[in-house]
Parts: structure tokens; sequence; C-alpha cells
């Protein structure tokens, strides 16, 4: 696929960040073998990468915005347009030298996200999406899965941590689902399980409070692929919301209903 030359410019700044990630990761893994704890090198890692994708993406678009995990906003002299960005999501599996991790990269414009960029650089899958362009992992064209039996599928999401308060509601989630399905996963990286439900991998995937930057893109590459998403809450919006459901259109129904009890 020919993409714009804004999707271009995201595709490179994602490799870029994500050459510096692997090379940092490969020290991770030899630094929680050592014992010796590798959280503030994650840390820094993190922020490297972040600082990579700044250059590279406001230094070829100036007047453009910025929402990123690790730095403060910035509203552009464009401001219909920003840059909705997530250098390491799946912090954690970086940490534990788990290689399920990826860096996100998303164009808002006028309060829609037009395009998105996923990029597992330990896999070297790129998933990618525009609006109205359908969604790709590398060279290939993605679908979502055309499963239509809810004992078939399988889900993904997010568990709470150290103490969230959405635990209680995951809980009555998981007891809700899981006697109806084929089984739930969690792989601790929200833009990958939205990538992996446009690549059919997953049918479908619901979490709660979720930033912009953790599913931004993968909005954008799981809709282009046919998904289906809303907020938990319809009254609200996505992205504000930080909760998704999200799955194949013959699913999408009895999913939703299921999570939202």
């Amino acid at each position: 696929m020919v993409g714009s030359a804004n999707l271009n410019i995201m595709i490179k700044a994602a490799r870029k960040a994500g050459r510096s990630l692997v090379k940092d990761f490969r020290e991770v893994e030899q630094l929680q073998v050592s014992m010796k704890g590798a959280g503030d090198f994650v840390s820094r890692a993190d922020i490297a990468a972040e600082k990579i994708l700044k250059d590279e993406l406001m230094g070829a678009r100036p007047t453009y915005g910025w929402c990123a995990e690790e730095s403060a906003e910035e509203e552009g002299t464009d401001p219909t347009r920003r840059w909705i960005v997530d250098p390491l999501d799946g912090t954690t599996n970086f940490l534990h030298g788990l290689p399920h991790w990826a860096v996100s990269i998303a164009l808002e414009h006028k309060g829609q996200v037009v395009a998105g960029v996923v990029f597992d650089p330990a896999k070297d899958e790129m998933f990618f999406a525009e609006k109205g362009a359908g969604s790709w992992m590398n060279d290939s064209r993605m679908r979502v899965s055309g499963r239509s039996h809810m004992i078939e599928a399988i889900f993904a999401t997010g568990l709470p941590f150290a103490g969230r308060a959405d635990l209680p509601d995951t809980l009555k989630d998981l007891g809700r689902l899981l006697p109806a399905c084929a089984g739930v996963r969690r792989w601790g990286a929200a833009a990958l399980d939205l990538a992996y439900v446009a690549a059919g991998r997953y049918d479908g995937f619901w979490e709660r409070r979720l930033k912009p930057w953790d599913m931004a893109a993968g909005v954008i590459i799981a809709r282009e692929a046919g998904a289906l998403l809303e907020p938990l809450d319809p009254s609200t919006d996505l992205l504000d919301s930080g909760n998704v459901v999200c799955a194949n259109e013959p699913l999408f129904s009895n999913f939703a209903k299921i999570i939202r009890g």
C-alpha cells in the first residue's frame, strides 16, 4: 500500500523508535537476569523513544499538536491536528523481558483519528491504517475474523493491577464472559490487542480506564479492518471515556451486551 505523506512519516518514526527500543530491550533482558532491577532503565528507554518520535513527527509537522504519555500536552498552531503517541505500550512486558510491546502513533484531525500506526519491533510487524483506506500489516491487507458464535471466539482485555478501582467490574465481566466464549487473553498491550482484532487473531477486545495514547492508533486500525467499536457507555466519547468494547460485526451485539451487564 502507498500511504499518504503523513502515514509515511508515522511509519518512519515508528521504525526509528523501534530500533532504539530493541537495542534497549536486549539490555533489559540482561538487567533482569542479573537481578539488578530494570525499572529506571526502562523509564529512560521509554523517554528516549518518545524523544525520537517527537523529533521525527514534530520536525516534519511542526504546526501539529502533541499528546503523549511521557511529556506535557502541547497545542499546535494548527488547532485541528495533533499527534497522539505512546512510545512504549506494554512497558511491564518490556521490563520483564517479554517480547510483546509496541510503538503507537495516531494522527487526529478535527477530533477524529484519521491515521494510526502500531509497530511491534520484536516481531517486525507494522500495523497501520488510514481513514477510508483499510488496515494493513506489513504488505498484507487485514480483515477482522469471520466468527459468528461466541463459544468459538477469543477475546482480549487488560486486567486491573496494583489495587485499581475497576477490579470488581472486570471480575464481573469475566464471570459473565468466560462461560460463553472460547477464552480470554491478557497480553498487556492495548494497542496490540486492537491490532490483533484487526488481524483476526482476536475476535474482540474490551478494557476500562485507557488513556487516549493507549488506544487511538488501535481504534482506527481495528475500525478500518471491519471491527465495531463503542465506549462502554454509548453516551460518552470513546477516547475521552477510556472505556472500549470492540468486536467483529457478527459478535459485537452479544459481546457488548455481556460486557455491559
